[in-house]
């Protein structure tokens, strides 16, 4: 069942019969799956990875940052009733709480740099046990959700005819 999960995180427009083929499932196994999964919340969402600065005419009008939060753990709830809090801002695209030298790693988008710098100075930084944040900003994407942007090198190879 694992497989079917893999297919659809990979390619989200696979129709039920294609992943039963690519499986050896039957369609109705298939289908009655992904609409448990689809109930109990295991799917969240289908979505398009879109590369923005390949869409002519379309304005760069977001910017994205990763911020790392440095959070002082409570009693009984850790990081987690601050992570919530994070995440409920329309601001936040994902919260993570991660190892290293900061808890949790947010992204946040905004229409410029100025209102994700307000953003942090006014709503994140003043969350309680909040001690520190460390803000970077993303300058180009290359890769996003196992799409790369790069465009493919070309093929070199001299024709072989008869």
């Amino acid at each position: 069942m694992r497989e079917i999960l893999e297919l659809l995180e990979r390619d989200s427009t696979l129709s039920h019969d294609t992943i039963a083929t690519m499986t050896g499932l039957p369609v109705a196994e298939v289908t009655a799956q992904i609409r448990a999964w689809e109930a109990s919340g295991v799917i969240r969402r289908y979505k398009a990875v879109v590369n923005w600065d390949a869409v002519e005419g379309a304005d760069a009008g977001e910017v994205m940052a990763f911020i790392d939060v440095a959070v002082l753990p409570a009693r009984g709830v850790g990081f987690d009733d601050v992570a919530q809090r994070i995440s409920r801002f329309d601001e936040v695209r994902s919260v993570y709480l991660v190892s290293g030298g900061h808890d949790l790693r947010c992204t946040v988008v905004g229409s410029n740099i100025r209102a994700v710098s307000d953003f942090v100075s006014r709503k994140l930084s003043t969350i309680d046990r909040v001690q520190a944040t460390a803000t970077h900003f993303v300058l180009a994407t290359h890769k996003q959700d196992g799409d790369n942007f790069a465009e493919p090198d070309p093929d070199h190879r001299l024709p072989i005819t008869p």
